[in-house]
């Protein structure tokens, strides 16, 4: 029976623009090696406009979700990361306590990170309660 990961962070962030706009964002390779530089992703499943899912490796094993929920006027982002340290051969790793919560920390921040870098670039300055931009406006 294979342990269950040491990370388990999810994270939540409302984006007010439809769910194709977010996931153009995630749709390509390159933008993985920005968000994520110390892992090499692989999709599992493509969910088109809902999202995607990989498997993860590099510093990290396990896996990792992006779902994009249409919600109201624009996306919920939801962000699943379950995955174990790994050493420099790819295999997991215990860190110590300290540790864990360290990593755990750095990684819940990178992922709110991305995610409000993504809603500060994608609303473009939108006001509150102002419906989000169409696609074909200026």
């Amino acid at each position: 029976m294979n342990a269950p990961p040491s990370l388990d962070i999810v994270d939540e962030t409302f984006l007010a623009v439809p769910p194709a706009t977010v996931a153009a964002v995630f749709a390509e390779p390159a933008s993985w090696r920005r968000y994520w530089p110390d892992l090499v992703l692989e999709v599992y499943t493509d969910r088109g406009d809902k999202g995607l899912r990989w498997t993860v490796t590099g510093a990290l094993v396990g896996t990792m979700e992006v779902w994009l929920e249409p919600v109201l006027d624009g996306t919920l982002l939801h962000y699943f990361l379950r995955a174990t340290p790994a050493d420099a051969a790819g295999a997991p790793r215990e860190l110590a306590p300290r540790e864990l919560r360290r990593e755990f920390d750095r990684r819940a921040r990178a992922a709110k990170a991305i995610a409000l870098g993504l809603k500060e670039i994608l609303e473009d300055g939108r006001e509150p309660g102002v419906p989000p931009r169409r696609e074909n406006e200026n």
